[in-house]
């Protein structure tokens, strides 16, 4: 464990425990780090909650995906702080602290996989494993200028990881290099079942990117031309033509039913101290309707045909991952849930779909990072990754 050299304030304070790991394999040389979601044989697991942490005993199995790691040869530096109950996107977590964005400290990290992604920023290890709901590996890929992937749902397995939505919940992770991102994903995603052409149909989510900010999309507009030299000229395409408030809502009904079902029971009968913005995201969960849930599924069906038909045969979409560089630390706790709703506009798209999402970072705004974004039709994701590699690679030539 890093406990004396974590000036990223990334991992979890559990005492050392040896994770065996295979002396050789494709990602043998490599160091990485698992948010404290994940099972580790030895340690216990807290799911960034003090009392899940009290209930949870020590670990007897490693989870499938974090093992698959090890028997390629990485070598596992610790269990890195998530958001409390992974249910927020700040990165603060009002029990085990904030971890430092690598890429800006003055500002969020984004959660909840902020942990992982101050660990890898930082240089504190090569890569880590986070989690992405509504988009817990893409916000903090963004605002800790990293590569981080959103698979397609079940791409990855979560077996011996703590659910928050499971019908909406990835594993992803994050890398600071290109190069790492493919030979991580080799291992970790396998495969494509669908892989793209050498040239894809490129298509822009013009959108998407008339919900930003006029000085976020002058931000982006190096890396978009990054992105054309690399793929081709795109064709503009609206990806909502519902609506985003009509996604936004679709996304929260069902995230917030699901959350309930997860963690609800626990919250009912121990009445745990929950964090700012954490707690009302509870309370609302706990509100939602039947009926709100219905008309919910029934949008994110209709959206999720049409959608996949829009990327089928090969296409790559490219969007914003964020609205904007990641809040300053101060930032007031109603600042920080505005803006993260405002990011669910963006981040809806992924989740409602399936599909996978690639967050590049290719820019920035004050001196902060800003990630580009690519998307692929279901079982691309080794495709896109690989594509990202490639327009970093533009981006740097």
């Amino acid at each position: 464990m890093l406990l004396d050299r974590d000036p990223a304030h990334a991992f979890m304070p559990y005492p050392a425990v040896p994770v065996p790991h295979a002396p050789s394999g494709p990602l043998s040389g490599l160091t990485f780090a698992a948010k404290d979601l994940f099972d580790v044989a030895g340690y216990p697991t807290s799911a960034g909650s003090p009392h899940m942490l009290a209930m949870s005993g020590i670990k007897s199995r490693t989870a499938p995906t974090v093992q698959k790691l090890l028997d390629a040869g990485a070598r596992l530096v610790g269990k890195t702080i998530t958001d409390e109950l992974a249910f927020s996107m700040s990165g603060k977590n009002a029990h085990f602290g904030t971890p430092v964005n690598g890429g800006a400290p003055d500002r969020i990290p984004g959660g909840s996989s902020s942990g992982s992604a101050a660990a890898v920023s930082n240089g504190s290890c090569d890569f880590a494993l986070g989690t992405d709901t509504g988009g817990s590996v893409r916000a903090p890929a963004s605002h800790c200028g990293l590569f981080g992937i959103r698979p397609t749902h079940g791409r990855v397995s979560l077996e011996g990881c703590h659910d928050l939505a499971p019908s909406f919940d990835t594993c992803g992770y994050f890398t600071r290099d290109g190069a790492t991102f493919v030979r991580v994903g080799e291992v970790l995603l396998g495969p494509d079942s669908a892989p793209l052409p050498q040239s894809p149909r490129v298509l822009l989510a013009q959108d998407a990117f008339g919900l930003l900010k006029r000085e976020v999309r002058d931000a982006l507009a190096p890396a978009l031309r990054r992105a054309e030299a690399a793929l081709g000229q795109p064709v503009p395409a609206d990806v909502a033509p519902e609506g985003f408030t009509a996604l936004y809502w679709a996304m929260r009904y069902i995230q917030s039913r699901e959350a309930w079902n997860v963690d609800g029971p626990m919250i009912e009968r121990y009445h745990p101290p929950l964090g700012p913005g954490v707690a009302d995201r509870f309370e609302f969960s706990k509100a939602v309707t039947d009926a709100q849930v219905a008309e919910a599924q029934v949008i994110r069906a209709a959206f999720r045909k049409r959608f996949s038909a829009l990327l089928a045969d090969g296409a790559v979409l490219i969007l914003p991952s964020m609205p904007d560089i990641a809040p300053l630390l101060a930032e007031s706790d109603a600042s920080l849930n505005d803006y993260r709703n405002n990011a669910l506009n963006l981040l809806c798209l992924s989740v409602l779909s399936g599909l996978p999402q690639v967050s590049i970072p290719l820019a920035s705004r004050s001196g902060a990072p800003l990630g580009l974004s690519i998307m692929g039709p279901a079982g691309s994701d080794l495709s896109l990754v690989a594509l990202a590699d490639r327009i970093a690679g533009s981006a740097s030539a």
